[in-house]
């Protein structure tokens, strides 16, 4: 039988949406520094005027959306789970704070939620604005090329920062006891990892 009351349901509801979104999010984010940054080196200017418009404006639409729900419903999932206590009300929760102080748990998603938050303004008040001036004719010449560059740093920026933010949200609810020799051993792996990814990206499909 289906669970009755409504804080489940709606809780499923609201993780089921911060999952979804962050997928969109974040497989955007991919997108752009694996494959797309690859492709643009690969084509000319004539090429680049008829293709970006509709390619990267639509791809930057699912881009900035995507982090904007994620962050709404990761604070809406946030206060349910570690701020309210159903028939008790709002509050701080044992899963935040125990007789030891804030928990592991509390930390790993505290963590993960300030990378989150940082990725998160880097979208919508770095690159989407960038990018919006680009396409909208606002740059040329010198400008123009500092304001990609601009672009594509902040978005690197995000690309390092996605392994450390999802592991703190993994680690909460499945290695809830904090260690910072993990959390810095992690944080080397996930360098590493996107370092890779990054130097096989233009090697991808040229044996196909």
């Amino acid at each position: 039988m289906a669970i009755q009351d409504f804080y489940s349901n709606f809780h499923l509801i609201i993780r089921w949406l911060h999952v979804i979104s962050g997928i969109v999010w974040i497989g955007h984010l991919y997108f752009f520094n694996f494959v797309n940054l690859q492709f643009q080196t690969a084509i000319d200017d004539a090429t680049k005027k008829l293709v970006n418009p509709p390619l990267i404006l639509r791809a930057l639409w699912w881009f900035r959306w995507g982090a904007m729900i994620t962050f709404i419903s990761g604070l809406i999932l946030f206060t349910l789970v570690y701020m309210y206590t159903p028939d008790l009300g709002f509050g701080v929760t044992s899963l935040y704070r125990d007789y030891d102080g804030i928990t592991g748990r509390a930390v790993w998603i505290l963590l993960g939620m300030l990378f989150g938050t940082i990725m998160w303004f880097n979208v919508w008040f770095v690159i989407w604005p960038t990018q919006k001036g680009i396409f909208g004719g606002k740059f040329s010449g010198d400008a123009l090329a500092a304001a990609r560059k601009k672009a594509a740093l902040f978005s690197r920026i995000n690309t390092y920062l996605s392994g450390p933010m999802l592991f703190g949200m993994l680690a909460a609810p499945h290695y809830s006891s904090f260690s910072w020799i993990t959390f810095l051993a992690f944080l080397v792996i996930a360098k590493l990892v996107v370092v890779f990814a990054y130097k096989i990206s233009p090697l991808v499909g040229k044996s196909v």
